[in-house]
């Protein structure tokens, strides 16, 4: 038999949709690509978002590939991660 303890537990432990994450939709863990739990993930979010973000190295090489990566895609109201 449960405990009282363990029943109140189960009944208030409820997940919705509003409690899951904006970018991977986790509501009780993060998925492994989600930028909120992958570093590298994050890394590629937020050279899309800012150019001034990519490492030296990666401009190098998307200019020795003749690729510009310049400016910010959002201007105003971009949504960052937490």
């Amino acid at each position: 038999m449960f405990s009282s303890s363990a029943t109140t537990w189960y009944h208030s432990n409820h997940y919705n949709a509003q409690a899951a994450c904006e970018h991977c939709s986790g509501v009780i863990r993060h998925e492994s690509w989600c930028i909120t739990a992958n570093p590298l993930v994050f890394y590629a979010y937020e050279a899309v978002l800012d150019a001034d973000k990519l490492s030296v190295g990666d401009v190098l090489v998307l200019h020795s590939l003749g690729v510009v990566w310049t400016g910010k895609v959002c201007q105003r109201n971009c949504q960052r991660p937490q």
